[in-house]
């Protein structure tokens, strides 16, 4: 790490490492600084705060939240993992948990997805009952890592040696970033904790964006940093009321804008630009909380729409439940249906074949046994992007490993 880059005290101080190797790493000063008001960062406040509102109050209103909250983690579980590297679709999610991993080619990234989805819902349950604290981020991230890459890297434990951020081949000396040696951290996470625990007049969302950056700054983990970090924003506007339901991920944003994303931490780092990533940070949440509420209708009109296609008849009631499942499990097969809703094999048959009559279901393996089915329009709901959103998916993505 070039200790020239940094220019500016205000985020943290440049260590010098001693040794046969010595090298430069950066320390985060303890959270909170003292940040700038500026026109700008009071708007992007206000929009932000205002779109969340709106989104809270329209989750507090749903008629079944399972439908809006079960595809939205999982479409953040893709984006999340996707801006570390995987290939992992949501389609692939899904098929994996409707148990079918014989009957598709699996990528070998769904189950890194799928911890994901595992990690955040274990999170948000503890965190009903105990603290955010730093064993809870040990949780998450044995849960992050179980049977995937990383798994050895100290798996549910911080890091008790030195690592680095920088593109495959770098080393402490040359890469752009280094985060404390393990000597330092530990003092650094016991001040991020307890500022986590304290009071402050800082607005939530601001004290969310800097947490999240102190977190990547610390770099606590060999492996997974990024993905604990983003599952850090979650849990805090969970924890600290800012939502009814957890219905608003930034992966899309960060993803989209990926190499945006990298350069406003590091300038924290290097430059103490704190003012801008904070509008950067709300600004995503402003376009996430949006997007969220336009997907949530969406949902709704369609699930509208498919109880009224499936009632033009005489219509069994474990029928309109089993319309309801597809938004919960867009992907299903007749084991799971029988299973889901507790029936006998012949009724879920036929209700499956009622759903494909109608076009909600599509069978997609062409067997005579073993089949899959696909609520494809739900699917789209989902992950395909809204009519005139300005935020498009990046077609590539940088591993954990070669982000600034």
């Amino acid at each position: 790490m070039d200790p020239k880059a940094f220019t500016s005290d205000r985020a943290g101080r440049i260590i010098r490492v001693p040794g046969p190797a010595g090298y430069h790493a950066f320390a985060p000063h303890p959270l909170p600084p003292e940040l700038q008001w500026t026109p700008p960062l009071v708007s992007a406040l206000s929009h932000a705060d205002r779109a969340l509102a709106e989104l809270s109050a329209l989750a507090r209103s749903l008629p079944a939240p399972h439908l809006l909250i079960r595809p939205f983690i999982r479409q953040e579980a893709v984006l999340s993992s996707r801006i570390e590297g995987t290939r992992a679709s949501l389609s692939d999610l899904y098929a994996y948990e409707a148990a079918t991993p014989a009957l598709f080619e699996m990528p070998d990234d769904v189950r890194e997805v799928h911890n994901y989805v595992t990690a955040l819902e274990h999170g948000l349950e503890r965190i009903r009952a105990l603290p955010l604290s730093l064993r809870l981020l040990r949780e998450i991230h044995g849960k992050l890592l179980e049977g995937v890459r990383g798994e050895h890297r100290t798996r549910g434990e911080f890091r008790r040696s030195q690592n680095w951020v920088g593109p495959p081949g770098s080393t402490p000396s040359n890469a752009p970033f280094v985060p404390p040696p393990p000597s330092e951290m530990d003092a650094s996470l016991g001040a991020f904790e307890k500022w986590l625990h304290s009071e402050s007049d800082l607005p939530p969302l601001v004290r969310i964006a800097l947490a999240h950056y102190q977190f990547e700054a610390i770099h606590p983990f060999l492996d997974g940093n990024g993905r604990v970090g983003r599952l850090l924003i979650i849990f805090l506007m969970c924890l600290w009321d800012l939502l009814s339901e957890p219905v608003l991920y930034l992966s899309a944003y960060f993803e989209a804008r990926h190499q945006d994303y990298y350069d406003h931490l590091l300038a924290i780092s290097q430059r103490g630009a704190w003012e801008e990533w904070v509008a950067f940070f709300l600004e995503g949440v402003a376009a996430q909380a949006l997007d969220a509420r336009a997907r949530a209708r969406r949902l709704l009109d369609l699930r509208e729409d498919h109880r009224r296609r499936v009632q033009s008849g005489r219509t069994a009631a474990r029928l309109l439940q089993a319309v309801d499942l597809l938004f919960a499990r867009p992907v299903i097969t007749i084991p799971t249906l029988v299973s889901a809703l507790h029936l006998n094999f012949p009724p879920a048959q036929r209700y499956v074949d009622q759903l494909c009559a109608l076009g909600i279901l599509r069978e997609v393996t062409g067997k005579a046994r073993n089949r899959v089915y696909v609520a494809e329009e739900i699917l789209r709901a989902v992950q395909e992007p809204l009519a005139g959103q300005a935020l498009q998916g990046a077609d590539e993505s940088s591993p954990e490993g070669a982000k600034p």
